[in-house]
């Protein structure tokens, strides 16, 4: 570049001090003016770099940008200037807000672009780009997730390949009809389940025992023990079939699952061999005390309910919340019980005994719920129960719209995740295509070793890229994501 004949010589005069130096920088269309005392602020910077790049010639200069004009000279960069125009605040303010509209992941890149640190970046705007960094990794997880699942390792043995097989079928209904059959029946048999459940306790379809008491209809009792057997097969299955049983075994769901197998196990063990070690009746209870347990399986349905599932990770992030209503209602139950037991104290037939007690009171009225069987009998207890009412309904509607934004937010993003995987594998397939027809075209030979191998397209679907690539789905680093391209 030294010698081309388009541009003329360097201007290679350093008498003028660096501080003094003036720069004309034009990114996207759009001039700014720099002096280096400025720059020299962060002279690990580019923009502090181009200061003294002129006395390195051409190759120093075109190594920082995309273009110069040492008629004028100006460097240009083929650049976000709207990120840009964000980024230069660091040399004025010694920190950096992104505007709104612009991509945490896209303004990321441009900050190393322009050899800006991190720890610049806002704090506020840290956790935008925290938030898009954690959607990335789900997205990336998700398509990597359906990437194995269409994958076959010829390397694998049966028994793995086996092992993926169950796992798919009891565990992603989506993945086949078959799978789709099986999850319905589970959905089935936990309806039922309950159904039988609640059914048993009704004393006219209950039967007596020779011993006189109650017990639950036989037939109740074969349809409750064929729901055992499906949950426990079902238990079983999916266990085995797990690629990391240790978290499989310690997953909330799968701890459910066994607390809602468990007891009709405890309880035919002590119904049968308990009688020699106790007494007959310590039997009954412990036995009547597990069948309880049974209500257990009715949190099956998250599994299969998107709604639920949704619910409960939004609750988990409501915990702040969640805790101001707790708080505000500990606050108010002590001191409207308190205050109602003082005032009660005078009327003769009070029935208010003493604070821990008031306490039942003050709960009941302030949920709204009133049933009356504690009430106030003197003017200035019912005054109390009406403000403890009042303060009540306040404290219960003030964290809801939280809540209620919280579960939006969150069941929104889960739409959108679900959209940008697909979005993100129906690009890798037509890429993936692509590829074949071109290898078709040019590598007739790699396109009959590749068919020797296995799958062409599931092979070719691992390593494809697209507009979409994700990073964090192979190590390559030099393509940009249409989430990094958004503005």
């Amino acid at each position: 570049m030294a010698g081309d004949s388009r541009f003329p010589d360097v201007d290679t005069d350093v008498s003028e001090k660096n501080e003094e130096a003036e720069i004309v920088v034009n990114v996207g269309g759009v001039r700014q003016v720099f002096y280096g005392d400025n720059l020299n602020q962060y002279p690990e910077t580019r923009l502090a770099e181009l200061v003294n790049c002129l006395s390195g010639g051409y190759d120093s200069i075109f190594s920082l940008c995309d273009d110069y004009d040492p008629g004028k000279r100006e460097f240009y960069f083929d650049r976000d200037p709207d990120a840009f125009k964000c980024i230069i605040d660091v040399y004025y303010f010694g920190e950096i807000h992104m505007k709104k509209g612009i991509c945490p992941i896209c303004f990321k890149n441009e900050m190393e672009f322009w050899k800006v640190d991190l720890k610049f970046l806002d704090d506020c705007c840290k956790t935008h780009l925290s938030e898009k960094k954690e959607e990335l990794e789900e997205i990336a997880r998700r398509v990597q997730l359906i990437l194995d699942d269409l994958g076959v390792d010829a390397s694998e043995n049966r028994w793995k390949r086996c092992q993926k097989y169950i796992w798919k079928f009891m565990e992603k209904p989506e993945s086949s009809y078959p799978a789709r059959v099986i999850a319905v029946l589970s959905f089935l048999f936990i309806l039922i389940s309950s159904i039988v459940m609640c059914v048993g306790t009704i004393p006219d379809l209950q039967v007596i025992d020779p011993e006189g008491n109650r017990m639950e209809h036989p037939t109740l009792d074969s349809i409750e023990t064929a729901c055992i057997g499906w949950f426990t097969m079902e238990y079983v299955l999916r266990l085995i079939s797990s690629p990391n049983k240790l978290y499989f075994a310690l997953s909330f769901m799968n701890i459910v699952d066994v607390l809602a197998i468990l007891p009709f196990y405890v309880s035919l063990i002590l119904t049968h061999l308990g009688a020699k070690l106790m007494e007959l009746s310590n039997v009954q209870q412990a036995v009547q005390a597990l069948r309880i347990m049974r209500i257990a399986r009715i949190f099956k349905l998250a599994r299969h309910s998107s709604g639920l599932q949704t619910l409960t990770y939004a609750l988990k992030r409501s915990f702040k919340e969640l805790g101001l209503l707790l708080m505000y209602l500990a606050v108010g139950i002590f001191v409207f019980s308190a205050l109602g037991y003082t005032m009660e104290q005078s009327h003769p037939e009070t029935l208010f005994k003493s604070i821990p007690q008031s306490f039942w009171w003050a709960i009941i009225t302030m949920t709204t719920v009133g049933y009356g069987d504690i009430y106030p009998k003197t003017t200035l207890g019912k005054l109390n129960a009406a403000i403890s009412f009042l303060c009540g309904v306040i404290a219960i509607a003030l964290p809801i719209h939280p809540i209620i934004n919280n579960f939006v937010r969150y069941y929104n993003k889960q739409r959108v995740l679900e959209t940008a995987a697909k979005h993100e594998l129906e690009l890798m397939e037509l890429n993936s295509a692509e590829g074949k027809a071109a290898s078709t075209k040019s590598e007739p030979e790699d396109f009959v070793r590749e068919g020797k191998e296995g799958s062409f397209c599931s092979s070719r679907l691992k390593v494809s890229h697209s507009d979409t690539f994700i990073h964090l789905l192979s190590e390559e680093k030099h393509y940009r994501t249409r989430l990094q391209s958004c503005k």
